[in-house]
């Protein structure tokens, strides 16, 4: 079976240097197994761990304008948990716990590297940010995509990235605006 990683890249290999494994070497995709359609649909959430509950919850519902779908308060753990949604129908999980460890972001590290929420426009985004105090990097611009993008960080240091998304226009309705 050939991988397909785009024109000119190299096939994905492990650390090895061979193709991914398991614990008993290395596995190839079976045709027998693979799903006829993609396995993943979406991601539905992504969880965080916050420092301060209050601050971390007023950032995300107020600043961020996340919808709060459920706030719960978990007794035997001295923890909430908190179910936010994105207009996406994608979710964050905001979670408290006593003490918790920080998590360094710089220097990059191996792990979950930074949150990328999609805007439609990205000066405005900034600018909203901007006025609720919300310390933002200079707008760049992503050499493969073209798309404008940047950086801030929640109340505990969790790097946050904007990427502006341009819609396209739909064919369909530029073909029947066309057409009248």
């Amino acid at each position: 079976m050939k991988e397909n990683n785009g024109p000119g890249r190299p096939p994905v290999k492990g650390a090895d240097g061979l193709a991914p494994s398991t614990e008993n070497g290395p596995r190839p995709l079976s045709e027998e197994v693979r799903p006829t359609t993609a396995l993943l649909r979406g991601i539905h959430h992504v969880a965080i761990i916050c420092a301060d509950y209050p601050r971390s919850r007023a950032f995300y519902v107020d600043v961020l304008g996340l919808e709060v779908i459920a706030e719960n308060y978990r007794a035997q753990r001295a923890s909430y948990k908190l179910d936010l949604r994105l207009p996406s129908g994608a979710q964050i999980e905001l979670f408290s716990f006593p003490e918790p460890p920080a998590r360094p972001s710089t220097p990059e590290a191996q792990g979950l590297r930074h949150l990328a929420f999609a805007v439609d426009d990205m000066v405005s985004a900034v600018a909203y940010l901007e006025s609720c105090g919300v310390a933002v990097e200079p707008v760049r611009v992503d050499e493969f995509t073209g798309q404008r993008f940047t950086f801030f960080n929640d109340p505990d240091g969790l790097p946050l990235e904007l990427y502006e998304v341009r819609q396209e226009p739909d064919l369909v309705d530029t073909q029947r605006n066309n057409q009248a």
